[in-house]
Formats: structure tokens, sequence, C-alpha cells
């Protein structure tokens, strides 16, 4: 069977134009002439075998991008159309075909506007029937695909081995893996020829990063501290990098719909790109011998305390494992913003409601660590490290945001630790997993009756609490 033929004009373009090139200096490099590149440019003739080959040697193009079809957005624009909303505006798909080709950015933003119409109206229709009645639908029956990629990272290792593997083997083939950004930049440009620039915050207001496919740059906003530009560098290295480990580890989370799907991809990007910063074997080592100190191993490897700290849940490797470390943020109105651990986070156990744990005492001490042993109704213990973190730099007039971060462990587990040292012969606290579930009496911190003991209705008695049990 013959094989199908490549037009690509439209890319074969960008890409030229992503580079400042000419058509003659292009034709002349591709020892074509200039007449036949605007005939290929205009999809007017075909991409041939040979001249695929030479514009990978000579310009390092990924050939699977040139025959894929628009890079892939060609398929989800036909969903876009298909919905009963827009299916009678076009006749066929050559128009569709013509927006993929000559205007992708766009083609991107109809299929990002299209998800997030979708998705508002999956939302509605959640509410709609929370507001039907009782007994139409439980509260946790409203979920939302992030709610469903959230619970499955939140109950499972956040150890991925095929992530490890593959970015350790990518590291190893680095000719100087010490000054580890500088590196990736150059990869990005050399292999990939994407450039990196720094935006101001003006140009830039409310993105972290984007890359244009157009100019082939990556752009990083000003407003990130130097430690999370070099992690959104990291991450889109790892996304294009480790894209098959990326797709392998998501095939195991199991997830129900696209669009978690999709967001689960987005994190285990992040995890990928805190496997590159902080290379498993020297970051444990690291870790040991520092005996947890998250200060230090964020100034060692030239990251955020909370990748520092996101990273210790991650080091979970058969035979070569460090402390079970899992990880909690919230922000200032007590929402949990991101849980993790080693094995899981401890829902059953430590729950992480409990107002009297020392992370709602961070917000009050911002930039101080604080570290204490807390026992949990059923005597389990806990040492928990708890620290503020800085949001994007924020202009003048605009209010900063400040989340906490707790960092925790097992007690026993937590006795070598730098933290556990220091609160070993301090009481511990008593906590409970959440008000609605702690049964302790006369809490002065509990702001909601437990749900498994009646209150203590005396009229002659007051206790402690506003809801004496």
């Amino acid at each position: 069977m013959a094989e199908r033929k490549v037009f690509a004009g439209p890319r074969v373009r960008r890409i030229r134009n992503g580079l400042g090139v000419t058509q003659a200096a292009m034709a002349g490099a591709l020892e074509i002439s200039p007449s036949y590149l605007n005939l290929i440019e205009r999809n007017q003739r075909p991409l041939t075998v040979q001249l695929l080959l030479k514009l990978a040697a000579v310009y390092k193009v990924d050939l699977e991008e040139l025959r894929a079809e628009s890079g892939g957005s060609l398929g989800q624009l036909k969903e876009v159309f298909a919905d009963p909303l827009l299916s009678g505006e076009l006749p066929g798909d050559q128009e569709l075909v013509e927006v993929a080709e000559a205007a992708p950015n766009a083609a991107s933003g109809v299929i990002k506007l299209y998800r997030a119409y979708k998705e508002q109206a999956a939302r509605l229709s959640d509410l709609t029937l929370l507001s039907a009645g009782e007994g139409q639908v439980p509260l946790s029956g409203a979920r939302l695909p992030a709610d469903e990629v959230r619970d499955v990272l939140e109950r499972r290792s956040a150890y991925f081995p095929r992530i490890e593997t593959a970015a350790e083997a990518f590291l190893h083939a680095l000719a100087d893996p010490r000054d580890i950004i500088s590196t990736f930049k150059e990869w990005l440009r050399a292999e990939r020829g994407i450039g990196v620039r720094v935006l101001p915050i003006h140009v830039m207001p409310d993105l972290r990063r984007r890359f244009d496919r157009h100019s082939m740059r990556l752009f990083i906003s000003e407003r990130l501290s130097p430690a999370d530009q070099a992690q959104e560098i990291a991450i889109e290295v790892a996304t294009l990098a480790l894209r098959e480990a990326i797709l392998g580890e998501l095939e195991g989370l199991m997830l129900s719909a696209e669009e978690a799907r999709r967001i689960a991809r987005f994190e285990l990007a992040r995890y990928a790109a805190l496997a590159l910063t902080m290379p498993y074997a020297p970051f444990l080592a690291a870790a040991q011998a520092a005996f947890y100190d998250i200060d230090i191993l964020r100034v060692r490897f030239n990251v955020s305390f909370a990748q520092a700290a996101t990273r210790l849940t991650m080091l979970q490797r058969p035979g070569a494992s460090a402390v079970a470390f899992f990880t909690m943020e919230i922000d200032g109105a007590g929402h949990r913003l991101r849980r993790a651990g080693s094995q899981g986070f401890p829902h059953r156990r430590f729950g992480g409601d409990c107002p009297k744990l020392n992370v709602h005492v961070a917000l009050l001490q911002p930039g101080q660590i604080l570290a204490e042993t807390v026992e949990m109704p059923d005597g389990a213990r806990y040492l928990t490290i708890s620290r503020t973190l800085e949001g994007p730099n924020a202009p003048f007039g605009e209010r900063v945001r400040r989340t906490a971060l707790l960092v925790g462990c097992d007690a026993s587990a937590g006795e070598g630790t730098v933290y556990g040292q220091a609160v070993s012969t301090q009481k511990a606290i008593t906590a409970g997993s959440g008000c609605r579930l702690c049964e302790r009496r006369g809490c002065l911190s509990r702001a909601e009756p437990p749900v498994t003991r009646p209150l203590g209705l005396d009229e002659m008695v007051s206790g402690l609490s506003s809801f004496d049990v």
C-alpha cells in the first residue's frame, strides 16, 4: 500500500517563521527551489520522505509532529462541532482542517473554551440535582473530574516508578546535569527548537507559563520566584522527554472521564518535574544525611520549601526508601488545596481537619517552621511540621496569596529527623481527625458537634466547649 502523502505546509511555515529564516534560506538548506518550498507551504505539494528526513536533520523537527493530524487538534475540533449546538454550522470537515492547519493557536483556544463550557454544564447539572429536593442525590455524589483526580492521587502512593526510571535515564544522557536548569534550557533549544523567555507582569499578568507554538517559545511569568520559574521549565521538559512514562502511569490510575485524564496528566507532569530537578538517589542520600531538614534540602537543590517537601513524599522505591511522609496544603479559609503521601494520605487515622493542628497556627506566624507531636484519639502519634508558603509575587495593591503546608509522618519514624529530635521532650498535642468524628470532651477548639455521641444538654452544667458531649 502506498504511503499516505503528508501535506503540512502551514506547519513548515510556522517552523520557518519561528526560526526567523527566509524562504530562500530554508530552500537552500533543504536543497530545493524557493518556488517549490512556496508550493509546499501553500499545501499545493506534499512533503516527500527525502524532505522529511532533511527537515529532521537540518532543523531538528519532530517527524511525528509533522505527520500527525494538525497536532491532534483536528479530531478535537470535530468533537466540538459535533455538539448539537454547533453541528449545523459547517457543511463538512474541510474548514476544520484549514483552521487546524493554518491557525493552531486559535483552534486550541476553541477547544479549551468548549472544555470549559462542558465542565460548567456538568457543574450546573450537579447543582440542579442538589437543589431538586431531599433524597435526590447526596452531596458527595456531585463530583467534577478534578475531584476524581484528587481522590485517586490522595489514596495512592506518591511514588511513580515509571517516571523515576525515565527521569534517571534522561538525566544520565545529559552532558552536564550539574547546572540543571541551564541544561534544560539548552536541551529545549537544541532538541525541540524552543526558546525560554521571562515576561514582565504587565505582559503576562495571569499565567505562570505559556508555550507559543507559533514562535516556539516558552514564556515564564516574572511573578514566580526563581525556584518556581525553574519548576515550570522542568514541567515543559518532563512533558516532552518523559511523555511515555507519564502516559504509562496515567493508565494505571484508571480514571473514568477524559477530562479527568487530562487533569491527571498535568499533575503527573508536575511530579515528573520534581524527579528531574531532584534526582532520586542524590536527593535520598542528601535527605538522610541532613536528617530530613527541608531547609537544607531546598538550598542544596535550588528548589522551594514546598518542592523539597513534596519530593520527600515520593521516596518509596523498594530497597531504597525514606521516611514515609505525607503533606497537606491549606489556605487561610481552611480549604484543603492538596494532599499526598508516601503511602497515600492517612485519611482514616489522621484526617487533617482538626483546628488544633499547627498548620493553622503557621498562617499567623509567616515564614516560621513549627514542629510538634500530635496524638490522636486512638493513641496514634504523628510528627507534624508546618510552614507558610508564599504565592506568586504581587504588585503593589494586590493581596498576597499565602497558604500553609503541613508535612507529617508517624512519630516513631520521625524520631530520626531534626524535627523529631527537637520536640522529643515536649508534650504531645491532643487532636482528632475532625470535629464531626472526634469525641474528646472539653475541647476549646471544637467547631462542630460530633455525629457519634449525643450532646450533653444539662441546664445545670456548662462545659468548656460549645458542643459538649
